[in-house]
């Protein structure tokens, strides 16, 4: 909880995976309601009996299912511990809500998450989520932190949620575009655009590459910025309209 935003409302705090407790206790020492979200049924029954007080007044609700598929409270910050197999369908259900996330994810996970264009690690999952927030690894765990230790290591990341500096029309396409592209990521942008219509779902990619600008066209995909990709997939939009 320390890692969320200073100005953060703690008004309905989010966690998914509650576990046995550790962080839902420290949850409710801070936020004014809980909602814990726990797929494992003898866990859930042991959250209930274990915050018992916090239920009965209302403070802490379980709800006992698969994050990936319950109907998530309108909550004002998560702050999570996720279960690390659905890190990115996690974390893409709860970005486009817009509220700060805290979520520790496995520690290559986070460094892509939150990287620049330009490095090894900046992809599609750098530009996905940046779309929606600004991205901060804000703590790396060690191994020896938890008990069995894991065979990762770990890290604390933190969304901070924003509108992006571009303007996508088609959200869908934006990003069926950006993970086309990633795909040739070792190529040029123009070749890229050229080799990956079927995936892209552009009609006349020629004309998308006749249009764009070659300061966008001779770059590599892992050196273009999101506002690149939103320029490319506007115009793209454009022609195919």
């Amino acid at each position: 909880p320390s890692h969320l935003p200073d100005e953060a409302d703690t008004s309905h705090l989010l966690e998914i995976g509650g576990g046995t407790g550790a962080l839902t206790d420290r949850l409710l020492a801070v936020g004014d309601r809980v909602t814990v979200v726990e797929r494992d049924a003898d866990l859930a029954a042991f959250l209930r009996e274990e915050f018992a007080e916090a239920v009965e007044s209302g403070r802490l609700t379980v709800v006992e299912g698969d994050a990936l598929a319950v109907d998530l409270p309108d909550f004002s910050a998560c702050v999570s511990n996720l279960p690390y197999g659905i890190s990115s369908e996690i974390a893409f259900r709860l970005l486009p809500r817009g509220k700060p996330l805290v979520l520790m994810f496995q520690l290559e996970f986070a460094e892509r998450m939150a990287a620049e264009s330009g490095t090894s690690e900046y992809g599609r999952l750098s530009v996905g989520a940046q779309h929606y927030a600004d991205v901060d690894v804000v703590e790396r765990v060690p191994r020896e932190a938890f008990d069995p230790a894991p065979a990762v290591q770990s890290a604390i990341v933190r969304t901070t949620p924003r509108a992006p500096d571009y303007t996508v029309a088609d959200e869908a396409f934006f990003f069926d575009f950006v993970k086309a592209l990633f795909t040739q990521r070792r190529k040029t942008v123009r070749n890229a655009i050229r080799n990956t219509a079927h995936i892209s779902g552009i009609d006349d990619p020629e004309a998308v590459v006749d249009a764009a600008p070659e300061a966008l066209l001779s770059k590599r995909p892992d050196a273009l910025a999101p506002a690149g990709f939103a320029e490319l997939a506007r115009l793209a939009r454009s022609i195919d309209d």
